[in-house]
């Protein structure tokens, strides 16, 4: 993916500066010039990207480290701090609790399937959730909507018979009941149809809402900072969700034109599925970037699917494997390997794609090799001797060494456990360099 190639490259910057002997005049011009091809390979303006290096490389040479700071920390945090401020300079606002949210933007920028993902991103976090699909000028995008969201019991408003955008919404207000979020999907439009910015401008009339969130395909890049600026202009959009960010090449372009127009980045579209989507915060993504991980994030999508009382439960206990059974299973519904890696501190960007691939092909393999297990060898793998590893591996269709992988694997966390609850972190570098070690 491109932002992975970004942060590649970002965090190889890193990587330089901080192994560096000594940051002379003709290093600092390298690692601008690094710096520089990286963002104009994301689409990140040319002006903006001359700006930021010349700040950067100007501070690195001039700016007298603050006490406590190494030249070496002191030139991290200037490049942190840059690339900041070309995305806004912070985090924004959080969403509400309670609000009524309407949807906007262009034709095929994926604005049905971003409000179905918010609609579950907040109903994820304990709040009651309906959407009214008021998209009028699509047939299909009701039916869209209700297939998206029918598993999670998200109602869609929509009065049968009713062809009004603006009788929808009426008699959807009518219907919503005690929702905290209700959010108001609306036809696609492009910039010169006037005709539809006015049933727009009538919609957030009637509907009266909290936010007005402007759906961007990231693919567009800097033209992303002329949409926002267009539909501000005649609703007042309160903030920008960027879509498909994961895989456009034009990314940071569009995430750096819309932060110029002021508009705040509210959520990121990070993959195809529903629960893809997350809250844009520019300090935590920076931080991805440059490979200084994103701890907060990874915590926020733990809470999401992991088991409180069974990671109490395997922290007090032995650590079997079934521990680890339902460990790996938690693992997996929080999204792929890499994904997760890429939130640690030394592991963004540090990971090749096709390395974490085979690492969860690995994963499901164990879980395979796990389920051809006794009850009894699961509950205490000491009992596992050599006949045992091959009527397993006879069982499960796997090679003796992969058996013998499993209970390396579970040795090493269960060390690493241990080491958590007497309050030591070297647990978390054995995993770590355990996890990158691994033969696959």
């Amino acid at each position: 993916m491109v932002l992975e190639r970004l942060g590649e490259s970002l965090s190889g910057v890193i990587r330089r500066i901080t192994r560096a002997g000594a940051l002379d005049e003709k290093l600092v011009k390298e690692l601008v010039r690094e710096i520089q091809r990286a963002l104009l390979s994301a689409d990140v303006n040319v002006k903006l990207v001359l700006e930021l290096s010349r700040r950067i490389e100007e501070r690195m040479l001039k700016e007298k480290p603050p006490a406590g700071l190494s030249r070496r920390e002191h030139a991290v945090k200037v490049v942190y701090e840059e690339l900041l401020s070309l995305l806004g300079g912070g985090a924004h606002a959080g969403m509400p609790s309670k609000a009524r949210i309407m949807m906007v933007g262009l034709q095929g920028s994926g604005k049905t399937t971003t409000t179905a993902k918010i609609a579950r991103y907040f109903q994820k976090r304990g709040l009651r959730t309906a959407i009214i699909a008021a998209d009028t000028q699509r047939p299909a995008a009701y039916e869209q909507l209700v297939q998206l969201v029918e598993k999670y019991r998200i109602p869609v408003l929509r009065k049968e018979g009713e062809s009004s955008a603006v009788g929808i919404v009426k008699s959807a207000l009518e219907e919503a009941g005690k929702a905290d979020i209700l959010i108001l999907d609306t036809a696609g439009r492009h910039r010169s149809e006037s005709e539809l910015f006015e049933e727009m401008e009538e919609l957030a009339s009637v509907f009266e809402p909290d936010e007005k969130l402007l759906v961007i395909d990231a693919g567009m890049g800097q033209q992303a900072g002329a949409q926002a600026e267009a539909f501000s202009s005649r609703i007042g959009i309160t903030g920008v969700v960027l879509t498909k960010l994961d895989g456009s090449a034009r990314g940071g372009g569009a995430l750096s034109a819309v932060a110029a127009t002021g508009a705040p980045v509210r959520f990121i579209g990070t993959g195809e599925g529903i629960d893809d989507i997350e809250e844009f915060n520019a300090e935590r993504f920076i931080s991805r970037l440059l490979g200084m991980g994103d701890i907060q994030a990874l915590i926020e999508r733990a809470k999401d699917t992991l088991d409180d009382e069974a990671a109490k439960d395997m922290l007090k206990g032995e650590f079997t494997l079934d521990d680890l059974y339902a460990q790996i299973e938690s693992l997996r519904k929080m999204g792929p390997l890499s994904g997760l890696l890429s939130m640690l501190p030394g592991f963004a960007g540090g990971m090749p794609k096709e390395v974490a691939d085979i690492t969860e092909s690995r994963m499901r393999r164990f879980l395979v090799i796990m389920d051809s297990m006794t009850r009894e060898e699961r509950k205490n793998p000491r009992i596992i001797n050599a006949s045992r590893v091959r009527r397993i591996a006879l069982g499960s269709g796997s090679r003796v060494e992969e058996v013998k992988e499993l209970l390396r694997y579970h040795a090493t966390m269960k060390k690493a456990i241990k080491s958590f609850r007497k309050g030591r972190g070297r647990g978390f570098t054995q995993l770590a360099r355990m996890m990158r070690g691994m033969k696959i």
